[in-house]
């Protein structure tokens, strides 16, 4: 790209920020630990959804080290409703992680936020550029999608092509605003479905711009042969509908319940042939620090009629 049409794209980009930026209150801190909340929060959830979710966090687990010394059970409690539960066990081992490691200050190098357990390029790159206004350079999905259309159109461009572009769009000094800018033009102006292309201030120099309204087109007149599983009968529906039953469950706090009592609540046509399947949804649970898994007696008898599995599961 010449330097011409870079310095055009950096203008037209922070002008359009500056005037459009929503006022989110993760943009009034550089906490690096409440921006890793949010980040966290933000991963494919809206932030709409996640604004409420962000503020009753931080009030309860005010610091990492809050965050940190909390039982898990009461992070995944209060977690009840945002979905995708992992993340906030995730979310809890880097801020034990900080705490242990490096003495309750987070690192400040994207390379070292990495090591943290859970934290990808991405959310290392976030916390670097927004806590500490270092000029790095990632992608999510909306930062990916503006640079791909504005220097690639609408053909496939590799990830590492595509982050050497972020890098050299990325103006020195501006780590902050420009990352910042380039989430939130994706976000409102050059969304996946109907990019306001008509009013963008970066047409002249978007490749894409020529294309995509005949490629709008299409994909509404494209027809789906196939549809789509419901999530109500998704394995993520029933293994979020499990780990809401753990929190409110009074015994689970110590002793956990059997499968063959959380079964029918989990399911409402449950029998004693679906336990292999809840046994294997709980499983998972505990791989991924959501639950925990015991046996106190011999395996289940899959009868007519199922009294106790000797499996019993419990929050963390």
């Amino acid at each position: 790209m010449s330097a011409e049409r870079i310095a055009r794209i950096q203008d037209g980009l922070l002008t359009w920020f500056a005037v459009n930026a929503r006022d989110l209150p993760w943009r009034r801190t550089r906490d690096p630990y409440a921006i890793l909340v949010s980040e966290v929060m933000l991963q494919q959830t809206q932030v709409d959804r996640v604004l409420p979710y962000y503020s009753r966090f931080l009030e309860l687990f005010p610091t990492v080290e809050a965050l940190a010394r909390s039982a898990t059970a009461e992070v995944i409690r209060i977690w009840s409703g945002l979905g995708y539960n992992r993340r906030a066990v995730n979310l809890q081992r880097a801020a034990r992680a900080v705490m242990d490691g490096y003495g309750g200050t987070f690192p400040t190098d994207p390379s070292e936020l990495q090591r943290l357990p859970g934290i990808g390029a991405y959310t290392a790159g976030a916390v670097a550029s927004f806590a500490y206004e270092q000029d790095v350079s990632f992608l999510d999905t909306n930062m990916r999608r503006v640079i791909s259309r504005v220097v690639f159109g609408t053909g496939p461009a590799t990830e590492s092509a595509v982050l050497d572009t972020a890098r050299e769009l990325h103006p020195p000094g501006e780590g902050w605003a420009w990352n910042q800018a380039l989430i939130e033009f994706g976000a409102l102006q050059c969304t996946a479905r109907n990019p306001a292309c008509i009013v963008c201030p970066l047409s002249a120099d978007c490749l894409a711009f020529p294309a995509i309204q005949s490629v709008l087109i299409a994909n509404r007149n494209r027809k789906h042969a196939t549809k789509a599983e419901p999530f109500e009968t998704s394995s993520r529906y029933f293994r979020g509908r499990i780990v809401e039953l753990l929190r409110v469950i009074p015994e689970c706090d110590v002793n956990g319940v059997d499968l063959s009592q959380l079964g029918p609540q989990v399911r409402e046509d449950f029998a004693a042939k679906d336990v292999p399947w809840l046994r294997n949804l709980v499983d998972g649970l505990q791989r991924d620090g959501l639950a925990v898994v015991s046996e106190e007696s011999p395996p289940y008898d899959a009868g007519e009629h199922l009294k106790s599995t000797g499996t019993r599961v419990r929050l963390p």
